[in-house]
Parts: structure tokens; C-alpha cells; sequence
């Protein structure tokens, strides 16, 4: 694709600017949205993510358009993953629901920073290195592996990262909530609030979420803007949708085993590719494996679909398969 200077430039201002006012909202008026606001931005960031795409297929083909609704749909699949552990996280540190959104909002715009600064650098390393596919597509089986491993999702225990344990444990904190301030002074110390340590919660989530996210998309689309977009949109909407979804999240028990088979197939993927454009000395004297097949990109798409499709089906028939046994046992059902 040939992107120039000004669409890169109109294409961030526009989604900066959407940012901005999501922020301006939130920071004029704290609250819990209701469910038709909450539907009302949804569906708004959606259908630009889906006239996005259209807009890429009428100036760029079909092909780059797949690969941008391939993208996508992986990314916001591994956002709402995130989504997930960032109401662990509110759980754990009794986040009022009242401050939840500025947590959340920042929480995006941490995950933007550390996807945008991912994306640069893969984009600059696979630019030199085109060897990098085989390393992303070892590291996406292995996550595939170690996602697959946890099953079902239901895990209600949040296991803080390094980082937020050495926050708790070397700041002195206040045990309450001051609003959305980071720090307050009492008894003349100053004192980190309990908010500060969710926003550490929650960048380190970001970071770490970050790492299995953009070798992902890497592996369905090398265009740095479509990359970017892909990303861009998948965040759009997310605090919303948390408020929209809430417990329903938890009724999602085959993600982990959806995310494995998606993030194990990109995998793959990504290791034909590299063969199929092979440079490397020791592997079929560093010439490429012209047998080795391409996926191409409308089969991705297809798979992409019919795995996420598959894993929601699959989990709303398990739910009501253990209610109506609860209820059957008389046990209480949520």
C-alpha cells in the first residue's frame, strides 16, 4: 500500500480526536453509563471500523480490506480478553463503578502507547530481518499452547505482575479511594491512592497483552497502517463495551480455548510464510520452500470468523447446559 504523509496524518488526527472527546466526556461527568450509551458509541466505532474496511476495499482491493477486517477482528477478539482481566482487576481493588470509567480510558490509551511503539518496532524489524516470521510464529504456538492449557475461562483470582508487587510494596498507600487522584498528602507524607495502583495494574496488563497482540496481527496483514488501524479500532468502544457486557464476560468460558486455536492457527501461518519466503542459510540452503503453501487471506478471514463464532456458540450452550442442571439440583444460579 502506498500510504501517504496526509492520510497517515488525517487518519490519527481523526482517531486522536475521537480519543480526546471520549476523554473530555469522561473527565466533565464520572458515571456509569447506560446500557443505550453504552449501545450508542458501540455501534457508532463499529460501523467506522466496518466503512474503514469498505473505504480500504474501493481504493486499495479486496485483498488489503480483508486483511484489515482480519486484523481487526483478531485484535478486538484479544481485547476482549483484556477486557476480562480488567474486571478482575476492578474486582480485586474495589474499584467504585462511579471511577471505573477513568480507569478504563486510561487503561486504552496505555494499551495505544504500547501497541503503537510494538507496531514501529516490528514494522523496522521485519523491514530487516525477514527471518522475524519464524520467532513470531514460534512465540504465537507457544502462547497458543499456554492459553489452551488454562481451558475454560472462570479464573476469578488476579495475579498481579511483578511490577504492580513492587509498587504495593516499596509506595507507601492510602487504603481509600480520593476520587481519580493518584496520590494525596496525609499527615504530611505523601501517599499513593488505591488508584494509582489499578492504572499500574492495568498498564502492566497492557504490556503484557501487547506482546501476543501485534506479532498476531503481523501475521495477517505487514502493512504498518493497516496494523495500526486494525488497532486503533479495536480500542475504540472498549469501555463501553465493558460497562455493556459486565458479568456476561464471565459467560465467554471457551475465550481462553478460542483464543488458543486462533493464536495457534495465525501461528502456523506465519511459519508457512516465512518458509514460503525463506532466507535463512541452514533451512533448504537459505532458499524458499517453494512447495510450502500461503493461507491466503479470505481463507484467514474465513477461519478467524468461523473460530470466534464457534467459541461464543460453544460457550452461551454451556451456560445454560450448567443452569438448567443447577436448577434441576436446586442449587442458586447467578
Amino acid at each position: 500500500m502506498d500510504i501517504s504523509p496526509l492520510v497517515w496524518a488525517v487518519s490519527l488526527g481523526l482517531a486522536g480526536t475521537l480519543l480526546l472527546v471520549d476523554v473530555a466526556v469522561v473527565a466533565r461527568r464520572p458515571h456509569v453509563p447506560s446500557t443505550a450509551e453504552c449501545v450508542r458509541y458501540l455501534a457508532f466505532y463499529i460501523g467506522l471500523a466496518v466503512l474503514f474496511g469498505i473505504g480500504i476495499w474501493l481504493t486499495n482491493g479486496a485483498e488489503y480490506a480483508g486483511q484489515f477486517y482480519a486484523g481487526w477482528l483478531t485484535e478486538y477478539s484479544l481485547s476482549v480478553d483484556n477486557l476480562f482481566v480488567f474486571l478482575l482487576i476492578m474486582g480485586k481493588f474495589a474499584v467504585p463503578k462511579a471511577y471505573q470509567q477513568t480507569a478504563l480510558l486510561i487503561g486504552i490509551i496505555l494499551a495505544l502507547v504500547f501497541r503503537g511503539l510494538f507496531i514501529w518496532a516490528g514494522a523496522a524489524v521485519i523491514g530487516a530481518f525477514s527471518w522475524v516470521f519464524y520467532l513470531f510464529g514460534a512465540f504465537l504456538v507457544y502462547t497458543a499452547w499456554k492459553v489452551g492449557r488454562e481451558g475454560e475461562a472462570g479464573d476469578d483470582e488476579f495475579h498481579p505482575p511483578l511490577i504492580l508487587r513492587l509498587v504495593q510494596r516499596w509506595l507507601p498507600a492510602t487504603q481509600e479511594y480520593h476520587g481519580v487522584k493518584l496520590t494525596v498528602v496525609e499527615g504530611g507524607r505523601r501517599l499513593i491512592t488505591p488508584m494509582f495502583v489499578v492504572l499500574v495494574a492495568l498498564g502492566a496488563t497492557d504490556l503484557l497483552f501487547a506482546f501476543d497482540s501485534i506479532p498476531a496481527i503481523f501475521g495477517l496483514t505487514s502493512e504498518p497502517y493497516l496494523v495500526l488501524m486494525a488497532n486503533l479500532f479495536a480500542l475504540m468502544g472498549l469501555r463501553q463495551l465493558y460497562f455493556l457486557l459486565g458479568d456476561l464476560l464471565k459467560r465467554l468460558v471457551y475465550l481462553n480455548i478460542g483464543l488458543a486455536v486462533l493464536l495457534g492457527f495465525i501461528g502456523v501461518k506465519l511459519v508457512l510464510h516465512a518458509l514460503h519466503e525463506n532466507e535463512v542459510p541452514f533451512i533448504n540452503g537459505g532458499e524458499p520452500v517453494a512447495w510450502v503453501p500461503e493461507i491466503p487471506i479470505g481463507v484467514s478471514l474465513g477461519a478467524i470468523v468461523a473460530i470466534l463464532g464457534s467459541t461464543a456458540i460453544a460457550s452461551i450452550i454451556k451456560v445454560r447446559r450448567d443452569e438448567r442442571a443447577a436448577v434441576t439440583a436446586g442449587e442458586p444460579t447467578d
